[in-house]
């Protein structure tokens, strides 16, 4: 298996308060990308929000065997949180998958 960094860019329509904004920190934690070497060198955060723009981006640390299985695998675990943290697929559409960084040890 490959170690993958995948980053999701979406757009945030709903609302995310605090506490959403709590529980989807915390449903992303188990793929957060700073517990990898790829993402501890770039000191990456799992989520960016930019309240001004409405839009936000997870990056998230995947094993896959293909590139299209990690983005597969970064989409379902960012569309269940979201989904956790109150917001469906309309509320929070998320664009394509971008592989930021690959790890084949």
């Amino acid at each position: 298996m490959t170690t993958y960094l995948v980053t999701l860019p979406g757009t945030l329509l709903g609302k995310l308060d605090t506490a959403a904004h709590a529980e989807l920190l915390r449903e992303l934690s188990p793929a957060d990308p700073r517990h990898t070497a790829l993402g501890a060198a770039e000191d990456l955060n799992r989520l960016t929000l930019d309240d001004e723009n409405s839009t936000f981006v997870i990056r998230l640390e995947v094993q896959a065997a293909t590139i299209k299985e990690a983005e597969t695998e970064a989409r379902r675990i960012a569309t269940a949180a979201l989904r956790s943290a109150g917001l469906s697929e309309d509320d929070a559409p998320i664009g394509p998958a971008a592989i930021s960084g690959i790890d084949t040890e």
